[in-house]
């Protein structure tokens, strides 16, 4: 299954953008946001499971809102107050199996990543 994210651009800092993640034909049990930063590795943004259970970074917890739409089969991460530290490819990921996984290799199916970038 090929996730299909989308939504990314360019923003001023202290703006806000919306990423979609559609995962066709299949309800995942946990779905997530990771990013990746020029010469950095990637890291774990949120996740949220089809039951409504979410999970954030502490860099993230009070300015970005994930959720899901179980009937679209979609995740959107709502991110508010956007600072340039901020600026990376943001993938979407999910997995079928239950666990609260936060590394990137718990999770075999991805998206091809949106592109994110805040000027200041």
């Amino acid at each position: 299954v090929q996730l299909q994210a989308s939504g990314g651009g360019l923003v001023q800092a202290g703006g806000s953008l919306r990423l979609s993640c559609e995962a066709p034909g299949r309800t995942f049990h946990r779905m997530a946001w990771f990013r990746q930063a020029p010469g950095k590795g990637r890291e774990f943004v949120a996740a949220c499971t089809s039951g409504g259970t979410t999970d954030y970074a502490d860099s993230v917890d009070d300015r970005f809102t994930i959720s899901r739409d179980n009937a679209k089969n979609t995740m959107y991460l709502q991110m508010n107050r956007l600072q340039p530290e901020d600026t990376a490819i943001y993938y979407c990921a999910a997995r079928a199996t239950p666990g609260r996984a936060i590394g990137a290799n718990s999770y075999p199916y991805w998206g091809q990543g949106t592109l994110v970038t805040v000027s200041s």
